[in-house]
């Protein structure tokens, strides 16, 4: 089969691209930004990119085009395609069509952690030498892609609550029809195109319909959200975790512990890499929905301490000057408040230098505005990128007082990053975006 993706260089997208040409299909896809390093990864996998969505893409006749949920209504190629008649399909149902069909399929959804978690579990099930395909919207560091067929009946999937397409507005997750389901955790978010959190709800319920009697469901039971999501109908095993009657871990940052606990039983234990009450509630979650296609909970254990964590989770970028450089995917306040605080559990007393790039969707649209200064409470000085809001970063972060900078300048701002750090400081860096290349501009400007 060709298949011709449009939409193909982002992380969802082109690791769907990827699994593609790994079954042995051919893959061209299109994009108004090809370039590194998605770009590369594709070209080495024997994918022909276009720039751009020329009407005239339609002289490569593929037998089926692949719409990403980047590409809208007005999009001069898809509507070439729609007066034409074309056959198209979103890229989540080529996905459940062609990769999934078949398997056993191990989903993460929730607003925060899916990459983590879904990294952690992949991982537990390739030590225990299932060998299990993955799609992960990230790059598991133990792995080194984002994307991988297997030829083993188990597979693991990032689940997003995002919608599908243009065509398609329903989450991209209802597609996957897994056996094992994580709920990690559920807030309001994507408010470009959810009114409210019941309107997710709705979404994760709908995802609920599709588990089979035979399967689980892994839930936070600190969740209320969750709660209210599984009170609306399960016909599936729920197996609750990060409540003090259920599953739950325990821990301490400066050591690396993590302790894991079945009310007050504890089951066992192991030293691991990373920090944070988060991440430890996203360990147990992976630990027993690996143990559902066959991990014994001693062996998940012993695979979490060769976890190597996510690259841009708390990715140390570099250390220039005494300075210590940290790349992280943070950018709702729930995830900045977290990662803030598992860097602090970490470092203890030193000054934690916060850089922020509001760059989300929901984010730019200001509905969390209110929320960043106490998310950011935790930090010595915060610094945000201000540009390209909706809203005054200045004003919302005014609570803070001296000790919030804005600028809309990125080399300003780089600049006045480096005017206040001193040696033994630790830069967290947070955004789902590239941010403009700070994380070396500041390493750079450190250095100097």
């Amino acid at each position: 089969m060709h298949i011709h993706i449009l939409g193909i260089c982002g992380t969802f997208m082109g690791g769907v691209a990827q699994l593609a040409r790994a079954a042995g299909h051919r893959v061209t896809g299109c994009d108004a930004g090809v370039y590194p390093p998605m770009s590369t990864q594709l070209e080495a996998s024997g994918i022909e990119l276009v720039e751009g969505y020329d009407a005239a893409q339609l002289a490569l006749a593929p037998d089926v085009f692949v719409v990403g949920n980047a590409i809208s209504r007005g999009n001069p190629l898809l509507e070439e395609i729609l007066d034409r008649g074309l056959p198209y399909v979103s890229g989540p149902q080529w996905l459940a069509d062609h990769v999934l069909n078949g398997k056993w399929v191990l989903a993460v959804a929730g607003t925060h952690g899916k990459t983590t978690t879904s990294s952690m579990l992949a991982w537990i099930l390739e030590d225990a030498g299932m060998a299990p395909g993955f799609l992960i919207g990230g790059v598991p560091m133990n792995f080194g892609v984002s994307a991988r067929l297997g030829d083993t009946p188990f597979f693991v999937i990032e689940a997003d609550e995002y919608d599908t397409a243009f065509c398609d507005k329903r989450s991209k997750f209802v597609h996957y029809r897994p056996r094992t389901a994580v709920l990690n955790n559920l807030e309001f978010d994507h408010a470009d195109i959810f009114a409210d959190l019941a309107a997710i709800e709705t979404q994760f319920h709908h995802l609920v319909r599709t588990l089979p009697r035979s399967g689980l469901i892994v839930a936070n039971g600190a969740e209320a959200s969750l709660a209210r999501v599984l009170a609306r109908g399960t016909w599936t095993p729920v197996e609750r975790f990060n409540a003090a009657d259920a599953w739950r871990a325990e821990g301490d940052d400066a050591s690396g512990q993590l302790d894991l606990f079945c009310g007050d039983d504890r089951i066992g234990g192991t030293a691991w890499a990373l920090t944070g009450e988060h991440n430890r509630a996203n360990a147990v979650a992976a630990l027993l929905a690996a143990r559902h296609v066959g991990v014994p909970l001693d062996k998940g254990l012993d695979a979490l301490s060769r976890f190597a964590n996510v690259k841009r989770r708390m990715e140390v970028r570099g250390v220039a000057n005494g300075v210590t450089v940290y790349d992280d995917f943070a950018h709702h306040p729930t995830a900045i408040a977290t990662t803030v605080a598992g860097l602090r559990r970490k470092i203890g007393g030193a000054r934690i230098l916060a850089v922020l790039e509001p760059r989300s969707n929901t984010m730019k649209l200001g509905v969390m505005k209110a929320q960043l200064p106490a998310s950011l409470s935790e930090v010595d000085l915060a610094f945000c990128y201000g540009a390209n809001l909706g809203w005054d970063a200045s004003a919302a972060l005014a609570p803070m007082g001296d000790k919030a900078c804005v600028e809309d300048d990125l080399t300003r701002l780089v600049e006045r990053v480096r005017q206040a750090a001193r040696p033994g400081d630790h830069v967290l860096v947070m955004s789902n975006g590239g941010f403009g290349g700070i994380h070396g501009k500041l390493l750079q400007a450190l250095a100097g």
